[in-house]
């Protein structure tokens, strides 16, 4: 049997630098782009760390002004899952407001609404 391994938080306590880096970066997207959590990752020095940008944008607040609505999966999709209930709706509805245009399956084009930052 393997050993066991030790588990890792990925998730920054609040106030960390790691924490700030990705709420700057996902401030700067602008009104109708969107980026990946891979890409907000890279942009706030952290590269591969993906999951941690989505642990910090599940510790925002619901008055929050940073606009967690434009990270989205580099599958060029909303990440559903039963656990946000209903904020991954939301956030298909707040893209569509600023002009993000999805198909019959729910996707959107990454190429043409990637924020090119």
């Amino acid at each position: 049997m393997p050993p066991k391994r030790k588990l890792l938080h990925t998730a920054p306590p609040r106030g960390s630098d790691a924490a700030a880096a990705i709420c700057a970066v996902i401030r700067r997207i602008p009104k109708g782009w969107v980026a990946t959590y891979g890409q907000v990752a890279a942009m706030a020095g952290l590269p591969r760390r993906a999951r941690l940008v989505g642990r910090v944008l599940q510790e925002l607040g619901p008055a929050t002004d940073i606009p967690w609505h434009r990270v989205v999966n580099a599958k060029g999709e909303v990440s559903y899952s039963p656990s946000r209930n209903g904020g991954d709706a939301l956030q298909q509805r707040l893209l569509e407001q600023e002009g993000v245009e999805f198909d019959d399956a729910n996707r959107f084009s990454l190429k043409r609404f990637r924020w090119p930052e």
